[in-house]
């Protein structure tokens, strides 16, 4: 933790409406593990197989595979603040169902998973906008300190709630549980009704929601830096879900403890994570964020070992270990990627990233849960283990790109407004794009390696068909052109997504060429219904 204000940990917690959502998220996600406590708990108690426990976290994560892309989406086009009140009632409602089911005794394992699924689904619609309310709510500087304080709320619930649980399932049963944690979520419906978040000032109209998934799609699959932090979140995410998908099992058979002792270890793997907010800040300070990404693997590799095959006595340190390191990899590759977009694809693109890495969780807990019930639990781990071993080393070959977190992602106001001889409609197009650049013959290889970067800002601010041709006819004249699917979607390329970082790459390739500039022209795709009778 750094003594400045700005630099500090808990820095952003200086905000009212900050610290609001924060406290309110908290007790969410105490309620929220403690009720995944309870469900767990509940199948062991019945003697349910290792691959029925695990299917309580693939049924929490499966949704995001579902609904993220689609939650980003939603996010990026209606109103942060109201989508989120009406899915926290929403998962309030389920969440009190579960409680019914069980206080009556017509909670089964199916039933349970179904539960579970609804509630996820509701995790995996909010969670999007949670991550893009961030840059809104504090400066720049402190997204990294969001972003840890973000996973506090995870990891503090992680260390408060199943300690809890195990207590009030001991106590009360299930449906207590269940019952706490559909009240908690009146917690975060106070916090956004208080919050009063300024109007959007939008003056294009709003995109639909297949244009805009597209869009989103789009923009990740043309940026290199998101997609390389995608790929080290799935690498560390399908092995590491071996340790929370088997704990419960683990717990019980290898180590003896029952449900309070079960909830108490997933509060020293909370306890962990909080340490690790303390600690994250001042290693990233000295070190890379590759390297942080390879330690957490290795550190989380050891935890998942320890736990099948360690005394409790040694098994207790690691995990602790574990907690922290799991919280210093989500940390660097929440915070990375939330530095690394521009606001009006944010809640898209960390749509994906949630995709990617819940979906990762998801997928790989069934794996685990399968192998565990196939060849025992123990042999599970120690495969699980070996393989975050791997992903420590591959940071080597595959580190996180120089540009992470560092490029400029604020909307660039350089596009002057352009002249037409018709007024279009927002429909119109596709629009064909095409701008005249001169080159000189030796500087051709040059322009062309400069406008590769061009290219990729196109294709991510909502261009396709991109290419570059070469006049036959005079042996300077280079010509650009891109589709745009219509006029609408022109006027956001050029006044709501063209980023800072956008304009340095046409700057450095225009700089090449022999007058400096290039001369813009757009052509309207004609179709003959609109145009018979006139």
């Amino acid at each position: 933790m750094t003594t400045t204000a700005e630099g500090s940990a808990w820095a952003p917690l200086r905000n009212t409406v900050y610290r609001n959502l924060f406290l309110a998220q908290m007790v969410s996600n105490i309620g929220l593990w403690m009720e995944s406590v309870g469900a767990q708990w509940f199948l062991v108690e019945r003697g349910s197989s290792p691959t029925v426990i695990a299917l309580v976290q693939t049924a929490s994560l499966a949704p995001t595979i579902l609904f993220s892309l689609l939650a980003g989406v939603l996010a990026d086009l209606l109103d942060h603040r109201r989508m989120l009140i009406a899915l926290s009632v929403y998962s309030g409602v389920v969440g009190a169902v579960m409680a019914v089911l069980a206080w009556t005794g017509l909670l089964t394992a199916p039933w349970l998973l179904v539960t579970t699924f609804l509630l996820g689904a509701g995790s995996a619609l909010t969670s999007p906008a949670w991550q893009a309310i961030q840059p809104e709510l504090v400066p720049r500087e402190q997204i990294p300190s969001a972003a840890a304080l973000g996973s506090v709320t995870v990891n503090g619930a992680r260390a408060l709630g199943p300690a809890l649980a195990g207590v009030v399932v001991a106590a009360a049963g299930p449906g207590a549980v269940f019952a706490l944690n559909a009240v908690s979520y009146l917690a975060v419906v106070w916090a956004l009704a208080i919050w009063r978040r300024p109007p959007d000032t939008r003056v294009i109209e709003r995109e639909r929601i297949g244009t805009s998934l597209v869009v989103g799609v789009r923009y990740v699959l043309a940026a290199p830096t998101i997609r390389r932090l995608m790929v080290r979140a799935a690498m560390f995410a399908f092995p590491a879900s071996a340790l929370w998908a088997l704990l419960p099992v683990a717990s019980s058979s290898h180590l003896g403890l029952g449900s309070a002792g079960y909830g108490g270890i997933l509060g020293v793997l909370g306890l962990g994570a909080l340490l690790g907010v303390v600690l994250v800040p001042r290693l990233r300070r000295s070190v890379s964020g590759s390297i942080v990404l390879g330690g957490g693997a290795a550190v989380f590799g050891i935890g998942t070992l320890a736990l099948g095959f360690a005394p409790l006595w040694l098994a207790v340190p690691a995990l602790l270990a574990a907690g922290a390191a799991w919280i210093a990899a989500l940390t660097t590759i929440n915070s990375e990627i939330q530095l690394s977009l521009p606001a009006w694809v944010r809640a898209r693109a960390m749509g994906a990233y949630l995709l990617v890495f819940m979906g990762s969780q998801a997928i790989g807990s069934f794996v685990w849960g399968v192998v565990a019930t196939a060849v025992g639990y123990r042999t599970a781990l120690l495969v699980a283990a070996g393989v975050l071993a791997v992903v420590a080393v591959s940071v080597r070959h595959l580190p996180l790109r120089e540009s992470t977190g560092k490029l400029d992602r604020e909307v660039a106001m350089t596009w002057p407004v352009p002249t037409l001889v018709f007024e279009p409609e927002p429909d119109d197009g596709p629009v064909l794009v095409t701008v005249r650049y001169r080159v000189r013959p030796d500087s051709l290889d040059d322009f062309a390696r400069a406008m590769t970067r061009v290219a990729r800002g196109r294709r991510r601010t909502g261009g396709s068909c991109w290419g570059l041709y070469r006049s036959g006819d005079d042996h300077e004249l280079v010509v650009e052109q891109f589709v745009v699917g219509s006029w609408s979607e022109y006027r956001r390329q050029h006044t709501e997504r063209w980023t800072g970082y956008d304009h340095e790459s046409i700057t450095a390739a225009v700089a090449l060429t022999v007058d400096g500039q290039g001369e813009e022209n757009r052509f309207f795709a004609v179709h003959a219904s609109k145009h018979r009778g006139r």
